[in-house]
């Protein structure tokens, strides 16, 4: 049995950071992700004039409930959709002109809907150059509040950002939700703002949170249930093999261990415990049909070991993702292809015959860490794989290809 400590969850660490920097008092984060997307979020509390002190294991913030120390500010966002979505929310409760952008890859990806509640609630919001994108320039006078209704059939994102403002307003809101996709990360969310003092009711569709502002804490970051996919994959695919990865187990928040959950009906033995997750190979994979809406972010994953199922696998209802860092339904259409296998699509699923893929072949990844990661996988059986941009893990994982080789070494 293989044991991999996986890094925290990007995830879990946003959101984190964004509460800690809302809180009242000094938060400390225990194990946070260092990573592209986190570092930049960490960056953009800094410039946003909030006091962040990163150590090697733990990462120190000083909250400012009244928002951001800085009265005017420029804020570069990187790829991160957490940083490029969060920080404008958060920057609104403050009192000063806050500029942001963002990567040409980030630029391409939608914020129209998180936008467009911004501004019902009253917030000056207006963008550089296409509207619904970045750049933006948020002019904030604080937020008084109220209802709205809101699309997050797009993202959980816009949802999230607009839940952990609630606490932050003068009179609570009120949001109506039509249409939401992902709905694990909004209970993810949920979770930590009761853990950082909020009161939130939710009625069907309605999520009611009350003005009560945070309180700090010491926060534990637990371990990234999507990058741990790669290696539940890899388990699961190689006769033999068996990973367990601790500290992810019956507790976790983070609804993309429900991955796992797929692999036991492929045929995988899977077994979760309070102490953390174990996938072990029966040296079969079985093809199946899965909606993967609320674990979309697992999707490439499953693609990229499907071929080797002895039967088609079919994934719906992941329109979600066509707008993430790349069009992954059609990357991961194209890279199955390029690798001799039979693979069609339409506008929310994707289905992949069984096959042998053949190299050498080079990944196109579209500068999407998730790519690179699931097709590793893929690699462990096809000799021959490379990717075109293999440092573009840095994103969540940037030791990724170094903990993936120890794995495919250990016995």
């Amino acid at each position: 049995m293989t044991v991999i400590d996986i890094p925290g969850s990007k995830s879990v660490t946003a959101r984190a950071l964004f509460l800690a920097a809302a809180a009242e008092g000094t938060t400390t984060l225990l194990r946070p992700l260092v990573s592209d997307d986190t570092e930049g979020f960490a960056e953009g509390l800094s410039a946003l004039g909030y006091t962040v002190r990163r150590e090697s294991d733990a990462w120190h913030i000083e909250g400012r409930p009244t928002g951001p120390g800085a009265t005017d500010a420029d804020v570069y966002c990187r790829d991160g959709a957490t940083t490029a979505r969060f920080l404008p929310t958060l920057a609104a409760t403050g009192h000063g002109t806050y500029r942001f952008d963002a990567s040409a890859q980030m630029r391409v990806r939608p914020l129209a809907p998180l936008a467009t509640a911004l501004r019902t609630l009253g917030v000056d919001l207006r963008h550089g150059e296409k509207e619904g994108h970045h750049p933006l320039a948020v002019r904030a006078a604080g937020v008084k509040g109220g209802a709205l209704t809101l699309d997050a059939g797009q993202s959980s994102q816009y949802l999230t950002a607009l839940l952990m403002l609630g606490p932050l307003t003068a009179e609570g809101l009120d949001i109506t939700v039509t249409d939401l996709v992902s709905e694990p990360y909004v209970e993810i969310t949920l979770a930590m703002m009761r853990s950082f003092g909020a009161e939130v009711r939710q009625d069907g569709r309605t999520y009611r949170v009350a003005p009560t502002g945070y309180r700090a804490r010491t926060y534990g970051i637990e371990p990234d249930a999507s990058t741990a996919s790669y290696f539940f994959a890899a388990a699961a695919l190689e006769p033999g093999r068996s990973v367990t990865v601790p500290g992810l187990g019956t507790g976790a928040l983070q609804g993309d261990l429900g991955f796992v959950d797929v692999l036991r009906r492929m045929g995988a033995d899977v077994e979760i415990t309070d102490a953390g997750t174990t996938v072990r190979s029966t040296g079969t994979l079985r093809g199946l049909t899965v909606n993967m809406r609320d674990i979309s972010d697992t999707m490439p994953t499953l693609a990229a070991i499907a071929p080797f199922a002895e039967g088609p696998v079919r994934v719906e209802d992941v329109a979600n993702t066509r707008v993430k860092e790349c069009d992954r339904l059609d990357a991961c259409a194209e890279n199955l292809r390029r690798l001799g296998i039979t693979v069609t699509t339409g506008p929310d699923w994707i289905e992949i015959q069984p096959g042998t893929p053949t190299g050498p072949v080079e990944i196109a990844t579209h500068g999407d860490h998730r790519i690179v990661m699931s097709f590793a996988v893929t690699a462990l059986r096809t000799p021959g794989i490379t990717f075109d941009d293999p440092g573009c893990v840095r994103k969540t994982f940037p030791d990724f290809h170094q903990v993936f080789d120890r794995y495919v070494h250990t016995v």
